[in-house]
């Protein structure tokens, strides 16, 4: 995986975010007090900042009732046999 595909996916997703917090009528502060983290996080989600710790961007997508589906190549460990 090269470093221009990581940065498109987190590009979408913030712009995903803003997308959904626009739509549901919400400040970023709004949607920081409902998410229980700060402004700044929110700030730094929706500008796909490296720095957005994984536990912040799933509250902030449990918030705006975004769900994120990962599909990987390998297979499931059930499907293995594990």
């Amino acid at each position: 995986m090269t470093n221009n595909f990581i940065l498109e996916i987190t590009q979408d997703l913030a712009q995903r975010v803003r997308q959904h917090r626009k739509r549901s009528g919400l400040t970023q502060q709004q949607l920081a007090q409902f998410a229980g983290i700060g402004k700044t996080a929110v700030f730094d989600i929706e500008h796909a900042k490296p720095s957005v710790q994984w536990d912040t961007l799933l509250k902030v997508l449990q918030i705006l009732n975004i769900q994120v589906k990962f599909i990987s190549v390998l297979p499931d460990a059930q499907e293995a046999g594990s």
